[in-house]
């Protein structure tokens, strides 16, 4: 099988070439190669890969910025979504497209299934489901959405990241505590991609977290204990809570934006990992490196 990924300098996309089957020929072209507001760039990638399938792991997922921002981030998540998309079908290839939680509202409190009303409250969430909604129409059955949340990695910027190096530097970080999702480590949302990949019948919405709940604060605590316990945190610091209203953003986000992933269960046959479990597995890949 031949797989063409975009965006491999991002978290998911460096996880994806990092995780590929043995049997997989994977094609992984720069962003100077392959840069989906440049359509010439994608048709030039398509047409000397030829690739079976596509893995859309690109986007433009600065959530605030997007705000002052929004043709840029309209010219990754929507119109390059769907030039690759185009591109995808004129080659035959199949395409595996990333989304997120944040194309709902939050205003509910049961995990959203993917067939629940998209009602997206900021720019990114706007152009991430615009970009969803172009990848099926040019591709139909022989495209899955696989939307996942709250992703982090060893590399790059993420929440983990960002706690780690405050709680090294002040004596208090203070943490929204009522915005709820799930944390998600980049290696997970890879997984279930190449077991949708496995399977040639795998077309629709999907998605897939890691298993539990947990607040932003939930988070920064589990990455507190979890950092001191491997050295990564010379020292304890008190992590507050705060609400939304505390530390205003330009975006705002879903305050409940947990998803139902048993479809996805019930098309890959995986089982998520617990989140804190994943975050565990994470700190230690940075602990070692």
């Amino acid at each position: 099988m031949k797989v063409l990924i975009a965006g491999v300098g991002g978290q998911i996309g460096r996880a994806l070439v990092e995780t590929a089957p043995r049997d997989a020929r994977i094609s992984a072209p720069s962003r100077a190669e392959l840069d989906l507001t440049r359509p010439g760039t994608v048709e030039r990638a398509m047409k000397a890969e030829a690739p079976d399938l596509v893995i859309n792991a690109a986007g433009y997922t600065a959530v605030d910025r997007a705000e002052a921002e929004q043709d840029e981030a309209a010219a990754v998540n929507e119109r390059g979504a769907g030039f690759l998309a185009q591109a995808a079908a004129t080659a035959g290839a199949r395409m595996l497209h990333y989304s997120t939680d944040y194309v709902f509202d939050g205003a509910g409190r049961r995990p959203y299934t993917p067939g629940d009303v998209p009602n997206p409250l900021s720019v990114y969430g706007a152009t991430k489901l615009a970009g969803e909604r172009a990848v099926l129409a040019a591709l139909g059955d022989r495209a899955a959405v696989i939307r996942t949340a709250w992703v982090y990695a060893p590399k790059g910027r993420n929440f983990v990241l960002t706690m780690l190096r405050l709680m090294n530097e002040q004596d208090e970080v203070r943490v929204v505590s009522d915005q709820i999702g799930t944390p998600t480590a980049a290696a997970s949302a890879a997984q279930v991609a190449w077991a949708m990949a496995a399977r040639g019948d795998v077309h629709g919405i999907f998605h897939w977290t890691d298993d539990g709940t947990a607040s932003w604060f939930d988070f920064a605590v589990a990455i507190l204990k979890e950092g001191r316990a491997l050295g990564l945190l010379r020292r304890d610091v008190t992590v507050r809570p705060i609400t939304t209203e505390d530390y205003p953003t330009p975006a705002r986000r879903p305050r409940y934006s947990v998803l139902d992933c048993s479809a996805a269960r019930d098309a890959t046959g995986l089982t998520p990992e617990h989140w804190r479990a994943a975050l565990r597995r994470t700190l230690g890949e940075i602990s070692g490196g």
